[in-house]
């Protein structure tokens, strides 16, 4: 792909009393949602409306460690942010949290998703004199909430009245000199969870894992519209709600791929709904049986619980065919092929001697562009296995996503122009099958969620209208323009 779209992890904390502790939970929480943003990483804390802030290119471990936290120094509040970036976004610039001071304080804000009109709303605030550092959406978000706080009484209502503005996937973190604020976009197609430490200090992000790592009880999960509110000089807490069209269309794709299998997304346990999906997937078709097949295997780590679910409901003996490499990154989002196919091979191995003269039925979370299946087929292949039955714990991906997944254009995807046998043919598997569209809801759905999911990278049928003009959908900078970073 010649841009590729962001996915990232926010997380706060309003703590009751000052404290150089704050940092320490962000940190510790940024670093479990880590898998959500391996690009850069950022942290702002509030010491009585005085903001610190440290942000940098790399991973959190490599950037935020114990001498730079401590130039933050204590605090009551604190936000962060991981980042995945489009293509040719990869700059210092663009790393989050956006901190801005307005006639009426400081202002900190971290974001997740993607405005459908963040075109139109950059050119509206550029002509009104307004300078942009970055070419990311949370900037322009930062000047509607910034904008509509000049006609309000307080943050939150600028909030509110910002997300009449923006529209789009997003959930965001607000940070004022004396309030905590979190918001999800009405559709509710970015996860945002709520739940307070051990003292009653409330907490949020973007999964209930950070929650856990931090010691922290997780509560609930905003709702669609909602705006939390935590005021560090009353300790009151209470929500705000978007009085607009609202809407339950959660991104199957956390369920799918993103989010860690330990947390728990729309009341639903991700590592239970992947399982079941395995297990859904095998009964759409049950062409694949004990006598037809030796083997189950997953690709490490979204299509394990899958495989797991899959092997359970056929009675194929489930087995561990490759072994991970935890220290290289996230392949979906390299923009270079070449690599793609690099970090494949230096991320998986096959154990041979459990594939060799084997009949292996493969499990994947999806398939995109078709480079990754393709060369973890013929590894498998170059181990001895006799055949390798491709099963995919997704839908075709058809459509492109405007609301943070990683498929901007159709074109790239592996399925344009290609039905199902003929991309079989293009990965070189001696089968393929995909889970339904209908497969993939009853995923959580059997399990208790009553959540109806965005599945438009599926099906076409988008919650939020996509921009008519999908050539400007994205700000990045020319190369030359980048920051050159030693």
């Amino acid at each position: 792909m010649s841009e590729i779209h962001e996915e990232c992890g926010i997380f706060g904390v309003c703590s009751r009393t000052i404290t150089k502790d704050v940092s320490v939970y962000c940190r510790t929480a940024l670093y479990a949602l880590q898998h959500r943003g391996q690009e850069s990483c950022g942290i702002v804390v509030n010491n009585d409306g005085i903001f610190k802030q440290q942000k940098y290119l790399g991973l959190v471990p490599n950037t935020l460690y114990e001498r730079r936290l401590n130039r933050l120094g204590e605090g009551n509040i604190c936000i962060g942010h991981v980042r995945y970036s489009t293509t040719g976004g990869n700059f210092l610039e663009n790393a989050q949290p956006v901190l801005t001071r307005h006639a009426k304080g400081s202002l900190a804000i971290a974001h997740n998703g993607n405005l459908t009109n963040a075109d139109d709303l950059r050119r509206k605030y550029e002509l009104q004199g307004k300078i942009f550092q970055t070419t990311n959406d949370s900037e322009v978000i930062s000047y509607a909430v910034t904008e509509a706080r000049l006609k309000s009484k307080t943050i939150e209502a600028a909030v509110l009245l910002a997300m009449k503005k923006i529209k789009g996937a997003y959930s965001i973190v607000v940070m004022s000199s004396s309030k905590l604020i979190a918001a999800r976009d009405p559709n509710g197609i970015r996860p945002l969870c709520l739940g307070h430490l051990p003292d009653g200090s409330p907490v949020v992000a973007s999964e209930s894992c950070a929650l856990d790592c931090i010691g922290a009880r997780f509560e609930r999960e905003l709702q669609p519209g909602e705006v939390f509110v935590a005021n560090v000089d009353t300790t009151e807490e209470y929500s705000l709600f978007y009085d607009g069209k609202k809407g339950s269309a959660l991104c199957a794709f956390e369920f799918v791929y993103i989010a860690r299998a330990d947390s728990i997304i729309e009341n639903v346990s991700v590592h239970d709904a992947r399982l079941n999906a395995g297990k859904i997937l095998w009964e759409e078709e049950k062409l694949l049986t004990k006598e037809t097949a030796d083997i189950v295997i997953g690709v490490p780590s979204s299509g394990l619980d899958g495989a797991l679910g899959y092997s359970n409901a056929s009675g194929i003996p489930y087995n561990v065919g490759f072994i991970k490499n935890n220290y290289v990154g996230r392949t979906f989002i390299n923009p270079e092929q070449s690599d793609r196919i690099s970090d494949i091979d230096m991320k998986l191995n096959v154990i041979k001697s459990v594939v060799k003269d084997k009949r292996v039925v493969l499990l994947d979370d999806s398939i995109v562009r078709g480079n990754t299946c393709r060369r973890i087929i013929q590894k498998l292949r170059d181990a001895g296995a006799k055949e390798v039955h491709f099963r995919v714990l997704s839908p075709v991906f058809k459509h492109a996503c405007f609301y943070g997944i990683d498929i901007d254009s159709q074109d790239d995807l592996v399925s344009h122009g290609r039905d199902i046998s003929q991309i079989n043919d293009y990965i070189g598997a001696d089968s393929l099958n995909y889970l339904s569209v209908k497969g993939v809801r009853r995923s959580a759905g059997d399990l208790g969620s009553s959540c109806k999911f965005c599945t438009a990278c599926f099906d076409g049928k988008y919650p939020v209208p996509v921009p008519k003009d999908t050539s400007k959908y994205k700000f990045d900078k020319p190369k030359s323009e980048q920051l050159t970073l030693g």
